[in-house]
């Protein structure tokens, strides 16, 4: 490789065993970097544990030449994210990058949710995201360096069915992200979010019932797990040291920098609004603003590219 973008660095990938977190840790350890491999190889609705998707990952690393430890911890409690980050300091006396991979999907209509939906993806999604980052934070602030690259998707950012749990916990991770990145700023320390584009486990259960369905899903396998990586390690590296407080999709060969919530339509009334003027006269003046009812397959209408 012409350029090692992340040599003498030390990154921790959570759900690093398969899938777009396998990906990036292979990649990332292909531009130098030593890698804390993060997996419990639990199923995708979070159940039951496995090393061997770890191993796997790791194999895969130390047989290109790299260097690679596994950690089973979950994401989900304070103290077991910390074990993580002690992984990564223990093993290689540093951590440099935490890419916020883990998930597990609680897919359900939301007037069918369970309390259990609800905390279980919300636990591991925003909450693991908030643990792990905040116990690397305290290592990224002595040293005045340190990269988050946190995973969102379109469920959050545009909208899907039957996603309640996960869409909140997505759009709730760009908040974090976005707050990481003001807040660290001084320490030159950057937070950047990913909403990932790929046909996986996480996306295997999508309906493939309907012609329609089958031709959407058809596309979506087109779009394999290593189309995210490259750039996960662009925002790790020093090359994207002027890059923060970003949300980026990629998808197949596309990258796409999404936007963020702002004033888009404004009305004033000098004598101020009751709720039969907002009625009558304020919601007509904003309704040619105001945000489809759509999911994010009818944003991203075209075949990737």
């Amino acid at each position: 490789m012409s350029q090692r973008m992340l040599e003498g660095k030390v990154a921790v990938v959570t759900g690093a065993g398969g899938g777009i977190g396998r990906e990036i840790a292979l990649m990332m350890a292909l531009h130098g970097a030593k890698i804390v491999i993060n997996d419990l190889g639990v199923s995708v609705t979070g159940d039951g544990g496995s090393a061997t998707p770890a191993e796997q990952t790791k194999g895969i690393i130390e047989q290109r030449g790299g260097e690679a430890v596994i950690n089973t911890n979950s994401v989900s409690t304070w103290n077991s994210a910390r074990g993580i980050i002690e992984t990564a300091m223990d093993a290689f006396g540093r951590v440099d990058i935490v890419v916020n991979n883990a998930g597990i999907l609680r897919d359900v209509i939301f007037h069918k949710m369970t309390e259990d939906d609800w905390n279980a993806v919300i636990n591991v999604h925003l909450s693991g995201s908030f643990y792990v980052s905040r116990a690397a934070a305290e290592h990224f602030r002595k040293q005045e360096s340190g990269a988050f690259v946190h995973m969102s998707s379109t469920s959050g950012l545009i909208g899907n069915f039957g996603q309640a749990n996960y869409s909140a916990a997505k759009l709730g991770i760009t908040a974090l992200s976005k707050s990481i990145a003001l807040d660290m700023k001084r320490y030159n320390v950057r937070s950047n979010c990913i909403a990932p584009f790929a046909w996986s486990r996480m996306t295997g259960s999508i309906p493939a019932e309907t012609p329609e369905q089958k031709a959407r899903v058809e596309k979506i396998k087109q779009m394999t797990p290593d189309k995210n990586a490259p750039m996960a390690v662009f925002l790790a590296s020093d090359a994207a040291k002027d890059v923060t407080g970003q949300v980026f999709a990629t998808r197949n060969n596309e990258i796409f920098l999404m936007s963020s919530p702002r004033p888009i339509r404004s009305v004033h009334r000098g004598e101020g609004w009751t709720p039969e003027s907002i009625a009558e006269h304020g919601i007509h003046s904003l309704k040619g603003a105001f945000m489809p009812l759509d999911r994010s397959g009818e944003v991203f209408t075209w075949d990737p590219i």
